[in-house]
């Protein structure tokens, strides 16, 4: 949880140990009002959030890799395409807002459920909702420019269109295929 809430694998052993050290001077202190796990998450988040903050005054150093490499081994390489893959989730997450990842993290990493989160994070259940969905949404966003093609042109005006009376809508409503909601107002 601590890596990827600070996206560097030096900075979570750093949250992580700081965490555990807090668990158990602050164990006698456990009064038992909410989980142990929901309180040892808590204080593992706010270690993780701390080395952030921390990380924020130190300067960055990057070094980019743009040589090609040559596939010898497809078990490897399809090896290296999940890592890939999670290098790509891991540069998503570190391009959301702190109180987005964070949430993003425990709720869909770590699967605590949104009630969980708002104790350890000692917001409101709505907040945690409402972050939830839209990190998720920037993920969705940031994780899909690199996969989409190209927009494609407006189709012609000889495709045909599908109205309430078309198949799929038995009863001319306007709901597809038994919706239950409301019949939809024409536009």
């Amino acid at each position: 949880m601590c890596r990827r809430i600070t996206g560097s694998a030096s900075d979570a052993d750093d949250a992580c140990q700081e965490a555990l050290i807090k668990i158990v001077r602050n164990l006698p202190r456990f009064d038992g009002r909410s989980a142990f796990g929901t309180w040892a998450y808590r204080i593992a988040t706010n270690a993780a959030l701390d080395e952030l903050r921390k990380r924020q005054r130190r300067p960055m150093l990057h070094i980019a890799d743009d040589r090609e490499h040559e596939v010898i081994d497809q078990a490897a390489s399809a090896q290296g395409d999940r890592v890939d893959d999670q290098l790509a989730i891991d540069a998503a997450l570190d391009e959301l807002s702190d109180d987005f990842r964070v949430v993003v993290v425990l709720r869909d990493v770590i699967d605590l459920d949104y009630q969980d989160i708002a104790d350890v994070l000692d917001i409101p259940l709505g907040t945690v909702k409402s972050r939830i969905a839209r990190a998720r949404a920037q993920l969705a966003d940031s994780m899909r420019l690199d996969l989409l093609p190209p927009l494609a042109t407006p189709p012609s005006a000889d495709v045909e269109q599908h109205g309430p009376d078309a198949p799929g809508f038995p009863d001319g409503s306007g709901n597809f295929d038994g919706d239950l909601e409301r019949p939809r107002e024409p536009e």
